[in-house]
């Protein structure tokens, strides 16, 4: 299924799909869980935009390449070009929509790739690897330091986080992303993922939500 931006109440957003600008290890109890270290400074990597699909009406997972790990997270549609380092007011007037999204990984190719010192961007890029629901309008959401993230899957809770915890919060990580490159409108910044990550699995009925926000009900087909 192709995707194309769009708000929550359908109405389409027409900003090109740009790439996605991807946050590691932004909650401290996840890079625990995976037995990571803390990063001094944002770790960031870039998904291509050919992996986005929809949250949607469902979404298809590797079946041949080991476990398909969920992250949930917390996605920001940038709608004005930023660089340079933008001041906060800049950073934040640039801002189209927030929405729950689902970054998937391939969590054992990724472990192999990383043992041996090499990139892991096919453990993170393959086509489906990035998962986005519809966008709230950026003005929407008052304050981006309280901004929930909630994965139901078969009924199960299994994250529940807030940008209150992240370790670099939301306008100074677009800051920093943009000292070192450009966003363009249609780039998409998923800002990191709250403790509770695993494995889907075919069938599995997912509920993605910013709690007060939006809701989505979807599944693995």
């Amino acid at each position: 299924m192709s995707y194309q931006h769009q708000y929550t109440d359908g109405t389409p957003i027409h900003f090109p799909l740009g790439k996605v600008v991807c946050i590691g290890r932004n909650y401290a109890e996840h890079a625990k869980e995976l037995n990571n270290p803390v990063p001094s400074e944002p770790l960031l990597f870039i998904k291509p935009g050919s992996c986005v699909v929809p949250l949607e009406d469902g979404f298809d997972i590797p079946a041949d390449r080991g476990a398909v790990h969920y992250e949930a997270e917390i996605a920001v549609l940038i709608g004005k070009p930023l660089s340079r380092t933008p001041d906060t007011e800049e950073v934040r007037d640039a801002i189209s929509g927030f929405a729950p999204a689902l970054d998937l990984t391939l969590r054992e190719v990724q472990a192999r790739l990383k043992e041996q010192g090499y990139p892991w961007e096919i453990a993170k890029s393959f086509d489906g690897a990035c998962v986005l629901a519809p966008f709230v309008p950026g003005d929407a959401i008052e304050d981006l330091d309280d901004i929930g993230i909630r994965l139901v899957i078969n009924g199960e809770v299994r994250q529940d986080g807030n940008s209150r915890d992240m370790l670099n919060p939301i306008l100074p990580l677009i800051r920093h992303i943009c000292g070192h490159f450009s966003l363009q409108p249609g780039d998409v910044v998923l800002t990191g993922t709250p403790v509770g990550v695993g494995p889907l699995h075919q069938g599995d009925e997912l509920v993605l939500e910013l709690p007060g926000q939006s809701r989505f009900a979807s599944r693995v087909l």
